[in-house]
């Protein structure tokens, strides 16, 4: 087979730029001195992320409970109903089956466990997360449900604030929510404040409270698991049994690694050991969705 062999380069008798003085214009020949011509600058086209509107919160839709939106159902126990139409269905073709296969035996037995298993599904998560409705007890009927926030927030503020009071109450034994961060104050659920008193004045009465019981420039989180502090006491309603205080701290300052306080959350609930690890470690999680960099 014959090899290819790859042509060397052409030989030029004579530089490079004397072969390309006739290529050139006049004014670049050799005798004159060569002038650069100027490029036109490139275009630079650059975006500029505009940081004058505030970072708006997204609502965290996984904290949300799937919900039919029927008044007076509770969501809670739609596999135990679920449960039971499924079991009478299957009654229903064993007693319209005029022979029954011992297949069809066997698949009715499984199928009545499957529903023995859906209709008690619901008191078995009740067991599993510890809340034991006999530790409940009732609220006086001095208590009122309460839903107050400053009227000089902005809209979205406003918005936050309501998901995140209504999320706290919705997805744990919660039954009085009041939370304080910086200018945000809301005051949600079962409270006991003065009675004919106006928005105002409520939430200053709030925040009065909270500042002779010490909840101001709070580090760390309190939780009384059966009982309620005697100083908190001064604020909570009667009948309150589990108290929970989160405070929402400031990113760490990156001179000397301190921490500000920002403000508190407070969840309160008529039922010993309210608040398991994972639902302390989920409240954190929303405070934190409130704090500023």
């Amino acid at each position: 087979m014959p090899l290819l062999a790859r042509a060397p380069p052409p030989h030029h008798s004579r530089p490079l730029h004397a072969a390309t003085d006739g290529l050139l214009p006049r004014s670049a020949s050799a005798g004159e001195p060569r002038r650069r011509v100027p490029l036109a600058p490139r275009a630079r086209i650059r975006v500029r992320v505009s940081n004058s509107d505030p970072p708006q919160q997204q609502v965290n839709l996984s904290v949300l409970r799937f919900t039919l939106g029927i008044p007076g159902l509770d969501e809670s126990y739609l596999p135990r109903w679920i449960g039971f139409g499924f079991g009478a269905l299957v009654v229903l073709n064993h007693l319209l089956s005029p022979s029954p296969t011992a297949a069809q035996l066997r698949s009715e037995a499984l199928g009545m466990c499957l529903a023995a298993f859906s209709a008690t599904l619901p008191f078995l998560g009740r067991f599993l997360e510890g809340a034991d409705a006999a530790s409940r007890v009732p609220l006086p009927g001095g208590s009122r449900q309460v839903f107050v926030m400053p009227e000089n927030l902005s809209a979205v503020q406003k918005e936050d604030v309501a998901w995140a009071s209504y999320v706290l109450l919705r997805n744990t034994n919660t039954t009085s929510v009041l939370m304080a961060i910086g200018d945000v104050f809301c005051v949600r659920g079962y409270w006991d404040p003065p009675a004919n008193t106006s928005k105002y004045a409520m939430i200053e009465w709030f925040k009065s409270q909270m500042q002779q019981v010490g909840l101001v420039d709070l580090r760390d989180n309190l939780y009384f698991p059966n009982s309620s502090d005697s100083q908190l006491a001064k604020i909570l309603p009667d009948g309150i049994l589990c108290v929970f205080v989160q405070p929402v701290l400031r990113s760490p300052d990156l001179a000397n690694g301190e921490a500000k306080t920002e403000g508190v959350i407070l969840l309160a609930s008529n039922a010993n050991y309210a608040y398991t690890e994972k639902d302390r470690v989920w409240i954190r999680t929303v405070a934190n969705k409130f704090r500023s960099a």
